[in-house]
């Protein structure tokens, strides 16, 4: 049996291990921001779906995403039993690059097809792009815990990582458009140019990616579980994970900015062009809070963080209904507000459920990183999942689609999409939070 240690006998530094994780994670963060932001404004725009089309979009997105969820476990258990000379994470990062990429691609290049045909297509490569995806999040989440084991350390670790994925977020939002504006080779952008945009970033983003494989050690478990059953019996055991699953799963209120943003701007200024500043507000919060929370951290446990993120969260969605879109000053500010309450959540969030992994070893014995991190992934991608379906309910609802005349009563539909129905998410998120404990051993 091959040893699960390194073939180098020399360990990178933390420090050098620290910086490969994290811009490996910006070139991740970087595709899938681009995924996540602008697939619905491309389906939406530049395909020209139907409403009744973006109907059934909505329902393969969920679906598939809640598909793409489910699956994580399973990818996270492979990982748990996977034994290399490479260790357990790395050989799922240096394979799944590849592939990650092709299919981001293949998602952007809907064909000339009727519209029955384009729909059928764009379902089939978005499921298989999720299977796929799962292969390459969930190792490096899984990654972090097992290179990082000390908790301070750990949590500067996944608060960069957080940080880093808000600038890839920034930076595909305030560049994707203009690229494939530069790409389309015409006055305006077109769907072949959007087309060239998101080839040109994946193959950038899951190159850098790789950096995950070529730097950093993972920690040799000498417990690791040896079963299926094992593995998923140790995940449902741990209390602690699962009020922080639920709490997250409650909260997918705080990704509806990001799915419909694009959509939100075109509907209430009639053109994308404040895009930039929105999605460029909420950014910034989640990368000034993304780096404060570790510190903040020592003072504060991350169960407090998230219940002061929760309730701040909806108080700031509530007033952002209040002051309206028309006073587009004012939107700004209180969106960024909402980007440094989401910027603690994600980097509380993440720690938790390292902080429970190292708790339910010390307990059991058994350390199940790599399922224990795929709930991670698992509970992103449902409060994707739920967020696109709750925006894309709403767009249905207020009867948008590209051409239509858009009328005060559409845009007042489409506000509240982003306003209240996030701010009762954040409440109902800090339920569970009031139940996390991890016992004393």
């Amino acid at each position: 049996m091959t040893s699960p240690t390194t073939t180098s006998p020399r360990v990178p530094s933390p420090r050098a291990q620290n910086s490969a994780i994290v811009t490996a994670a910006f070139g991740q963060n970087l595709v899938y921001a681009t995924v996540s932001t602008f697939l619905l404004f491309y389906l939406v725009e530049m395909v020209g779906l139907s409403t009744g089309a973006i109907a059934v979009v909505t329902i393969v997105l969920t679906v598939a995403r809640i598909v793409d969820a489910v699956a994580d476990p399973f990818v996270g258990s492979l990982v748990d039993l996977t034994r290399t000379r490479w260790g357990k994470f790395r050989p799922f990062i240096l394979f799944s690059a590849a592939p990650v990429a092709v299919l981001t691609v293949l998602i952007f290049a809907v064909p000339d097809l009727d519209e029955s045909g384009q729909l059928l297509y764009f379902a089939i490569c978005y499921l298989v792009w999720g299977l796929v995806y799962a292969a390459c999040d969930v190792p490096l989440w899984g990654l972090i815990g097992s290179a990082f084991p000390e908790q301070d350390r750990r949590a500067r670790v996944i608060g960069n990582v957080r940080a880093v994925g808000a600038v890839a977020i920034g930076l595909s939002t305030l560049g994707t458009p203009a690229l494939a504006g530069a790409l389309s080779f015409a006055p305006e952008a077109t769907p072949e140019g959007w087309t060239r945009a998101i080839a040109l970033i994946a193959v950038l983003g899951m190159g850098i990616f790789l950096l995950a494989f070529f730097v950093p050690r993972e920690r040799v478990s000498t417990a690791d579980p040896t079963s299926f059953r094992e593995l998923f019996g140790a995940l449902f055991r741990n209390k602690p994970l699962l009020l922080v699953l639920l709490g997250s799963v409650l909260g997918f209120g705080r990704s509806i900015v990001q799915a419909g943003g694009a959509v939100f701007v075109v509907v209430a200024y009639g053109n994308s062009d404040n895009f930039t500043l929105v999605g460029g507000a909420i950014i910034a919060g989640i990368i000034l809070a993304s780096i404060a929370t570790p510190f903040a951290m020592k003072r504060l446990s991350g169960r407090t963080l998230i219940l002061v993120s929760s309730f701040a969260g909806a108080a700031l969605y509530v007033a952002l209904y209040v002051v309206g879109f028309a006073n587009l000053p004012a939107l700004i500010i209180l969106i960024f507000a909402t980007g440094l309450t989401l910027g603690v959540f994600l980097v509380s969030q993440t720690t938790m459920i390292a902080d429970a992994v190292d708790h339910a070893e010390r307990a059991t014995g058994l350390r199940n990183d790599g399922i224990s991190f795929a709930t991670l992934t698992f509970v992103t991608k449902v409060m994707s999942a739920f967020s696109v379906m709750a925006f894309g309910i709403v767009v249905v609802l207020a009867g948008y689609e590209k051409g239509v005349e858009v009328t005060a009563g559409m845009q007042h539909i489409v506000f509240i999409g982003i306003t209240l129905v996030p701010a009762a998410s954040c409440l109902l998120s800090a339920i569970p939070f009031f139940a996390y404990r991890l016992k004393a051993l």
